[in-house]
């Protein structure tokens, strides 16, 4: 191993934390929780955005707040600009849902920084990419946690892993894998119109500020790729189908005017919910990948079936394997909130520092 490349020992190890949303401002107050109960953690070296990077010393909360109030520079990107100042061994948390902070993932790890990220970009897009960063990680020193990229830290990822390499062979995984869709149609029972339930759990934080980025599928078809790639299938972005809830009329629209045209989806959805209840069904978004495609969509399941049962947030995913064939192992627990995500970056983390 070459001298620049030779991992800092853990004491020395820096932590980047790039993006300063609910995310970053979660991760940056559980990182406070946890040095006071005197856990082991990198120095928390820099907070940055799209538009600043700050040293952070000793005042992060107030060193996140002027880095969110910033005005955005000029030049190459923020982020490529600190990490390039990072050397093997050093830490970089992606909180973001960047498209260029993804594209960096794999060239961090060839340079021996490891890689701790919520951002479903890197392992859920191109499936070249996905292998790039496997391949960068498995060639290097460094490490990529990704376990905040789906279920907000539920034991997905490490499940199937651990099932592969043991020897098991997954046939299926079918899941409720959006929170926020979780809830919309836990909460919707008729009693208001859709809309109305899109616009609470807007505001209680739980969709993205466009609700259409969550109601069109895009987001499960995401986590959908990073779990059958976990499992050892090779799926593109494309083989996927998805079955947006969001009509075209609505999608057409820019942002500004989405949340006065919500009604639009009122009409449909209303009929879909007096279709199952009329068959005693319950109505959840599901994303499934098995030997014969992968599918994310509106279903109407039995109140039996594994993946009913979730209430909130919850998300759900049975997987099916010669393991466990007569009845799929069952995972369960909030899939939405920017304190379980910031958990698992910093198990992540933790995870990094102890091995």
């Amino acid at each position: 191993m070459s001298a620049q490349l030779r991992p800092q020992e853990t004491t020395q190890a820096r932590l980047v934390l790039l993006g300063t949303g609910t995310v970053g401002s979660a991760f940056v107050s559980r990182y406070q929780a946890l040095q006071q109960r005197q856990l082991s953690l990198p120095a928390l070296h820099v907070v940055a955005n799209s538009r600043i990077a700050l040293a952070c010393g000793d005042a992060p909360d107030a060193v996140l707040s002027q880095a969110r109030n910033a005005q955005r520079g000029e030049g190459e990107p923020v982020h490529r600009q600190e990490v390039g100042r990072l050397v093997a061994g050093d830490i970089v948390v992606d909180a973001t849902a960047s498209e260029a902070v993804a594209a960096d993932h794999a060239q961090w790890l060839a340079q021996g920084i490891h890689v701790v990220t919520a951002n479903k970009l890197g392992n859920g897009t191109a499936l070249v990419r996905a292998r790039d960063i496997r391949a960068a990680a498995d060639r290097g020193a460094a490490q990529y946690g990704d376990a905040a990229t789906v279920g907000a830290g539920l034991p997905l990822l490490r499940s199937i892993r651990a099932l592969v390499a043991g020897g098991d062979h997954v046939h299926a995984i079918e899941g409720v894998l959006s929170g926020s869709l979780a809830w919309l149609f836990d909460r919707y029972d008729g009693s208001q119109p859709f809309s109305a339930c899109v616009r609470e759990a807007a505001a209680a934080g739980y969709t993205e500020p466009d609700p259409r980025i969550d109601l069109s599928g895009e987001d499960v078809r995401r986590k959908l790729l990073i779990l059958a790639r976990a499992a050892g299938v090779p799926l593109e972005a494309e083989q996927v189908q998805v079955d947006s809830l969001v009509p075209s009329a609505l999608a057409a629209l820019p942002a500004a005017q989405v949340d006065g045209a919500l009604e639009l989806l009122d009409a449909p959805l209303a009929e879909r919910l007096q279709q199952a209840r009329a068959q005693g069904l319950k109505l959840c978004v599901v994303g499934r990948v098995d030997a014969q495609g992968a599918h994310v969509g509106l279903r109407a399941l039995p109140a039996d079936h594994p993946l009913a049962g979730g209430r909130g947030t919850d998300n759900r995913v049975a997987i099916h394997s010669d393991r466990y064939c007569a009845q799929p192992l069952l995972i369960q627990g909030p899939g939405a909130g920017a304190e379980v995500t910031a958990a698992a970056l910093l198990d992540d983390v933790l995870g990094i520092v102890r091995r």
